[in-house]
């Protein structure tokens, strides 16, 4: 066990960067992007009106955060992998899953006002690599399945 940390210790400490990273866009989200859901969904906000938005604000920081969030994931997921199929293809997941989390994001935001639950899940969705979390363990359990 010692022996295959020593011999991935590059790796580990790669990945353990990646993550750090996740952990400074989380900490400076406040600075970095235009969000006032941030406030909101922090507030006790069943039954409140969503915030006013600039819509054009808040998509472009969403997409900005999403698309940080992504790479870093493509990135740890290359470094735990080191397989390009697996990071094209999580590419593509990546891609589809911003089409429709953006799509039911503004629809609801714009036609479903008391869907403030739907529209915290949603935007968990877009501003936390949360893929990246279900991402691994699928990929690792495929590669173990091709090594028997």
């Amino acid at each position: 066990m010692l022996n295959k940390v020593r011999d991935n210790k590059g790796k580990i400490t790669i990945a353990v960067l990646i993550v750090l990273c996740f952990g400074l866009i989380r900490a400076f989200e406040e600075a970095l992007f235009y969000d006032p859901f941030l406030v909101y969904f922090d507030s006790d906000f069943k039954g409140l009106p969503f915030p006013e938005v600039d819509v054009s604000k808040l998509f472009f920081g969403l997409l900005v955060r999403y698309f940080l969030n992504s790479g870093l994931s493509l990135l740890l997921i290359y470094v735990l992998f080191q397989d390009l199929e697996i990071v094209k293809f999580s590419a593509l997941l990546y891609s589809c899953f911003l089409v429709i989390l953006f799509a039911a994001f503004f629809v609801i935001l714009h036609y479903y006002r008391d869907g403030s639950w739907l529209l915290f899940y949603v935007r968990r969705f877009i501003i936390q690599p949360i893929f990246v979390l279900l991402f691994i363990p699928a990929f690792y359990y495929q590669m173990q399945g091709f090594k028997k």
